[in-house]
């Protein structure tokens, strides 16, 4: 058994409705009908609809360069080889890169012909339209990726609080039994969530929706900043008085990991926590000293982190 794609499903009716309806108007170029469809159905809207003008700008150029030349300078083989020499540096020109091959065709279609008449050029003209348009309606639904993307940012924000969670577990308790699994996981999560909701506002080329890419791009930006914090995390003592205060505050935060704006608060108990360490006593020797250096540069890190959270 194998499964069908759900692009798979809608090129293969694309490409029988354009024949199709090409056929039943009687259009002599009926089967470019199917391959302009099956050219023009891509795995977004935006990408559907950017490709469609590629091909209708370059297929429109295309009859215009036949018409001129062929009437110019007639029917024979090196007409074509002049026709697509000018012809496809200035489709690259316009960025339609991507429609050389079904606008050649349409080149030499109407080669074959041997004439140009407005009958022709209105075959050609029908073809192009039924495939773009058959494909553009296809295309335009879309299945929805509101719950795999839903399901993602959940999963991200329980692998955060998990790792701030060890991360506290780790300065109390001096010992963890903790893989480390989650963060391999957020990162393959964060890298497929970003994909996904970047498609996400392509199926949506008319409305301003990107609050969920926004999201996982701020995530994304937590997400180094903890990979930053592990070493830093490891080298404090749990004994030294802060280090306590640390963990606190750490447990706290692994509880609110949320969509919400929670971090305001959190930016207040930290500037507490640096106003604390400022005012404790001078460090008494140099383990003391990298301790209270390694304090300072946590709580920096952490409220990078409070500050991606704060202006989302």
């Amino acid at each position: 058994m194998f499964n069908v794609g759900y692009r798979t499903l809608k090129t293969a009716i694309g490409a029988g409705i354009a024949v199709g309806v090409a056929q039943l108007l009687g259009l002599n170029f009926y089967i470019s009908a199917g391959i302009i469809a099956i050219l023009c159905i891509k795995p977004t809207k935006k990408a559907s609809l950017f490709s469609a003008l590629q091909r209708f700008v370059a297929c429109v150029l295309a009859m215009v360069f036949s018409v001129i030349f062929f009437h110019l300078l007639g029917y024979h083989p090196w007409t074509i080889m002049l026709v697509l020499l000018l012809f496809i540096p200035s489709i690259v020109k316009l960025r339609a890169q991507d429609a050389v091959g079904t606008s050649s065709v349409i080149i030499l279609q109407l080669y074959s012909q041997g004439q140009t008449t407005w009958a022709i050029i209105w075959d050609q003209v029908g073809v192009i339209v039924i495939g773009i348009g058959v494909a553009l309606l296809l295309n335009w639904y879309m299945p929805s990726l509101e719950n795999q993307i839903t399901r993602y940012r959940k999963k991200v924000e329980e692998n955060f609080a998990i790792i701030l969670k060890e991360f506290a577990t780790y300065l109390r308790d001096g010992d963890s039994d903790w893989t480390g699994k989650e963060i391999l996981e957020t990162a393959d999560i964060l890298k497929e969530a970003k994909s996904l909701s970047l498609k996400d506002i392509e199926n949506h080329p008319f409305q301003k929706k990107d609050s969920y890419h926004s999201y996982f791009i701020m995530r994304g930006e937590q997400f180094e900043i903890l990979e930053r914090l592990m070493p830093m995390i490891a080298s404090l003592d749990r004994t030294y008085k802060q280090g306590r205060h640390i963990s606190d505050f750490l447990d706290r935060l692994s509880q609110r990991v949320s969509p919400k704006n929670t971090a305001d608060q959190f930016l207040e108990d930290l500037e507490a926590m640096r106003v604390e360490f400022r005012e404790s006593p001078l460090p008494q020797d140099r383990q003391e000293f990298e301790i209270r250096s390694s304090l300072a540069h946590f709580v920096n890190e952490m409220e990078k982190y409070l500050e991606l959270k704060s202006k989302f």
